[in-house]
């Protein structure tokens, strides 16, 4: 079975915005005497070059770049993606996704609900056989989501029943459990774009206090390598919402958005990479949070069938902007399709795969992961 998608609302153009150009320091002019010329020229050149930003896995003494305890690499960004599969193909699907983008992806993002195991059926169960396996040598990115997937209305959970501890016994705690087995610390978000879920599953303040309450169980069980990784939508149109679905700095590791150039498939002008991520970035660092890691947790385009060649030339700014962006320290590309006509936002071309594995190999984008 594959994993379903919660619904995607339609996004306004985001304001236009001129790119963020890094500058170097400026260097005083110093009057020197010709014994010192020799001495000022590798001066120069040393702070050059620790002024010229991140640089590859090896760069920095005693391994300055290696990540931290939650996940975020000080010298670029992670490069990761979402690869459609079924529950027993993941790793095969992940290995011919990065063969086409020619390289190995930091992060594999997959989807759970929240039902309990019946038969063969294990979509409610976090860090499945398959995940573990491809975990081995990736992070992972678990959206686990307050929904039975083809359940009854009835079996649908709710962030009441949730804050209230009602399925901890059933399920809160099962995964909890499963996830301190595995030992390896793993990204965890829970109900991501819940801005878009209010007010069927209920209200904001809910959201919230379900939210809280699974972190403090899993706290209580000793569960400590979980990286709190909350995910909005970033559509601005949401911003009070938003706001107010926030579990606070305590409760959140990570915060993570997803912003897409739909094109025709929402009816919007062409958006480049740029536009569909600046206006949101710096609405996050103003209204959520200044310091946290930020997460591209899905970024994509629609394909331009009028002009074969666009999304191509989308992908190849994604480097560029993405250095200029404060505090983003993963970028995971979406390759598949949302509902509706013209919404396939996967790859369509050699020439756009070409210009993600252009992109992706950017030294930014290659950063150790141990």
């Amino acid at each position: 079975m594959r994993f379903a998608r919660p619904f995607r609302h339609r996004k306004p153009k985001p304001r236009e915005r001129r790119p963020v150009v890094a500058l170097l320091p400026g260097r005083r002019r110093l009057l020197i005497t010709s014994s010192t010329v020799v001495c000022a020229v590798l001066v120069a050149v040393l702070a050059l070059r620790n002024a010229s930003g991140p640089a590859g896995p090896d760069s920095g003494p005693g391994g300055q770049c290696r990540p931290t305890a939650l996940l975020e690499p000080p010298c670029g960004a992670w490069f990761g993606a979402f690869v459609p599969h079924d529950r027993d193909d993941l790793g095969q699907k992940v290995r011919a996704y990065e063969e086409r983008v020619g390289r190995k992806l930091d992060i594999v993002y997959t989807y759970h609900d929240m039902s309990l195991a019946e038969g063969a059926r294990r979509e409610g169960q976090l860090l499945t056989p398959e995940e573990q396996r491809v975990g081995k040598d990736h992070l992972l990115l678990l959206s686990w989501e307050s929904k039975w997937w083809g359940g009854t209305k009835k079996q649908q959970p709710t962030w009441q029943q949730i804050a209230s501890g009602a399925l901890d016994d059933s399920v809160i705690d099962v995964q909890a459990r499963r996830i301190k087995d595995y030992g390896k610390k793993v990204f965890l978000s829970f109900d991501l774009e819940m801005d878009t879920r209010t007010p069927d599953n209920g209200t904001p303040e809910e959201y919230v206090k379900a939210y809280r309450h699974i972190h403090d169980r899993f706290r209580e069980l000793g569960v400590d390598n979980v990286v709190w990784t909350w995910i909005t939508t970033g559509y601005l149109n949401h911003a009070d919402v938003i706001k107010r679905m926030y579990p606070g700095d305590e409760y959140v590791d990570w915060v993570g958005y997803n912003q897409y150039n739909y094109y025709r498939c929402h009816d919007t002008n062409w958006l480049t990479f740029a536009q569909t991520q600046n206006a949101t970035h710096d609405w996050i660092r103003a209204h959520i949070s200044d310091d946290k890691p930020l997460m591209l947790s899905e970024f994509g385009t629609a394909a331009d069938a009028d002009r074969p060649d666009r999304q191509a030339e989308w992908y190849a700014q994604v480097p560029r902007v993405l250095k200029g962006l404060d505090g983003v320290k993963a970028a995971l590309q979406w390759n598949y399709r949302d509902p509706g006509p013209h919404c396939d936002l996967a790859l369509a071309n050699d020439q756009a795969w070409d210009s993600l594995r252009k992109a992706a190999a950017d030294p930014y984008l290659n950063q150790p992961l141990k």
